[in-house]
């Protein structure tokens, strides 16, 4: 159904007039609200399922907005107390569904994701959601850069001022990854539990991400489980599709298997 431009401006300022969405990165509203209007029968509608689908990508891993300022607080006055931090940075990652359900693993997940790499000076966290406040238990070389990009922007600010407090030299900022990414290069990146997601904005967005970030080596996850904690064959779904992309590519695959999560290693050609 042919719309008229205005009728897209009109349903990315209502998505975003919603608590919820408010902070979210209008391109990828634009994006899913033109591909929903393209299809709905009235604009209602087209809001509606805009909603919902934003909920699938975004909405449904933060049950609220997380108390961005009390954390801030809470790890300036744990300055130089590495059991402190932790203990905040713990906390924290338990408000969003993606880094609680990885809890379980955490004290060996990234030992043993860092091994199978060099020594690593850089990295970039892709949809990052709160995963950069992990960053106490990843083997980093001292003074590492990390570069972390996400939907939100009060979560992008908060990481910005996190990051340093967390001992990084840190860079936050908000991206769509299914447009443009950042002008980043980093030795890692993290694309945890992210592919999926993307596929919900644009068929082939994930597989086409894969091949545009500057980095050598990528670290991608997949959910083993839904959120509502079904096992539905996902690992066995999405272990086919990492091997099908990397021997199109030609690329190393190394494959780790956690509680919630399987993990694929993966070199690219040069």
């Amino acid at each position: 159904m042919a719309r008229e431009p205005d009728d897209l401006e009109w349903l990315v300022a209502r998505v975003l007039a919603s608590g919820k969405y408010c902070a979210l990165h209008p391109a990828v509203v634009r994006t899913i609200g033109a591909q929903e209007l393209a299809t709905r029968g009235s604009l209602k509608a087209a809001v509606k399922a805009t909603k919902g689908r934003l909920h699938q990508i975004a909405g449904a891993f933060l049950e609220r907005t997380p108390p961005y300022s009390a954390w801030l607080t809470a790890l300036r006055d744990a300055a130089g107390d590495t059991a402190r931090i932790r203990a905040i940075c713990l906390e924290a990652l338990k408000q969003h569904a993606s880094t609680r359900e990885r809890l379980p693993d955490l004290e060996r997940f990234y030992p043993a994701i860092f091994a199978a790499l060099p020594p690593v000076r850089s990295v970039m966290d892709l949809a990052c959601g709160l995963n950069p406040l992990a960053a106490p238990w990843m083997p980093l070389v001292p003074g590492a850069s990390y570069l972390a990009c996400d939907l939100y922007a009060d979560l992008s600010a908060f990481l910005g001022a996190a990051l340093p407090l967390l001992g990084l030299n840190g860079v936050s900022g908000v991206c769509d990854l299914t447009g443009a990414l950042p002008p980043w290069r980093a030795d890692v990146a993290l694309l945890l539990k992210t592919l999926p997601l993307l596929e919900h904005a644009r068929r082939g967005a994930g597989r086409d991400l894969l091949h545009m970030i500057n980095a050598p080596y990528l670290v991608v996850s997949f959910p083993t489980r839904s959120l509502g904690g079904r096992n539905v064959g996902m690992a066995t779904t999405y272990t086919a599709q990492m091997h099908a992309i990397a021997a199109a590519a030609a690329w190393r695959l190394q494959r780790l298997e956690f509680t919630n999560e399987i993990v694929f290693v993966v070199q690219k050609g040069s």
